[in-house]
């Protein structure tokens, strides 16, 4: 089943960028790329998810140093490169992506081996999330080489950033399932994670999974639906899942889509299956490491959950 990934990089909004050549004469000689070479290793290099000037001077270095180039789209990352002024320079451009990577990775791992420097793009934004590359870092990490991220674009931290919801935990989900049964099991999964949650949807299944949503999680649950980030089409819309799901269902979104929703909560529980759970951990661990557990395992208050250890300890031994 192919992959789904967001933000392509198919017309970018911003055509003017940096020149590789500009950025890399402004450092001094001795810093310049043309005076140290890439060390050996696998880099992951995040793209732009949108603007083309959403990549940083770091990604373009190496770009323009790296022996051997990898691209989930060998045809966006060329474009990218033309775009910024780095030329392949008879280079090795390889295509790694789900359908080729067990005839690709072998490739990539043999110029790691030779003491090459591999650069790897994923289509858009930060490698190894919703991304086919985790295969070729596992196998490179195993085989004892250097794996280093070049941060930058993520379409789920920026739709994070401006959802307006609380970012002090949060959960990516990836895609809903496509099929309506499984997407409301899935639904009911996550209904209680306590954290933001961050999942990616089809433009063509977005009103689907609003209504999917708001039936199982609530119409009252805050969310947000970020489309196109950093795209001149833009368009955050806020609101409750029911207000979501009313705006967007007589329209025909295009894009890729960001659903930002708001944490769930875990329903009460009951204080006798609390004690219960405590005294049974008590059994064998430390009376602090029994109620740590509890408190983690329910999303309970720390302090609450141990102050209620106390007080078993001291009932059980009168």
């Amino acid at each position: 089943m192919p992959r789904r990934r967001l933000g392509r990089e198919t017309a970018p909004t911003d055509t003017a960028g940096p020149q590789a050549g500009a950025a890399q004469d402004s450092l001094p000689d001795s810093e310049s790329s043309s005076a140290r070479a890439l060390p050996a290793g696998l880099y992951l290099l995040a793209t732009p998810i949108g603007a083309a000037r959403d990549i940083t001077l770091r990604a373009l270095d190496i770009l323009a140093q790296a022996d051997v180039l990898a691209a989930e789209d060998t045809r966006s990352l060329r474009r990218l490169m033309d775009l910024h002024g780095i030329a392949l320079r008879g280079r090795l451009l390889l295509a790694y992506h789900d359908h080729n990577g067990p005839r690709a990775r072998p490739r990539l791992m043999a110029a790691l081996a030779e003491g090459q420097s591999v650069a790897y793009a994923s289509e858009a934004g930060t490698p190894m999330v919703a991304d086919p590359g985790y295969r070729l870092v596992g196998d490179a990490a195993a085989a004892g080489h250097r794996v280093t991220a070049a941060p930058g674009a993520s379409a789920a931290l920026a739709a994070l950033c401006v959802a307006g919801l609380p970012s002090d935990r949060f959960c990516f989900l990836g895609f809903p399932p496509s099929q309506k049964s499984a997407r409301r099991r899935f639904a009911a999964e996550i209904a209680t994670i306590p954290a933001t949650l961050i999942l990616y949807e089809s433009p063509r299944r977005v009103r689907e999974s609003l209504a999917d949503l708001a039936d199982t999680l609530g119409e009252e649950r805050q969310g947000a639906l970020c489309r196109e980030l950093t795209k001149r089409h833009e368009e955050v819309i806020r609101g409750s899942l029911g207000q979501l799901r009313d705006q967007v269902a007589e329209r025909e979104l295009r894009g890729e889509i960001v659903l930002v929703l708001q944490r769930g909560t875990l329903p009460a529980d009951d204080p006798e299956e609390i004690d219960r759970a405590l005294v049974d951990g008590m059994k064998t661990m430390s009376l602090r490491e029994a109620a740590d557990h509890v408190a983690r395992t329910r999303a309970l208050p720390r302090r609450e959950v141990y102050q209620r250890a106390l007080t078993l300890r001291d009932r059980d031994a009168e």
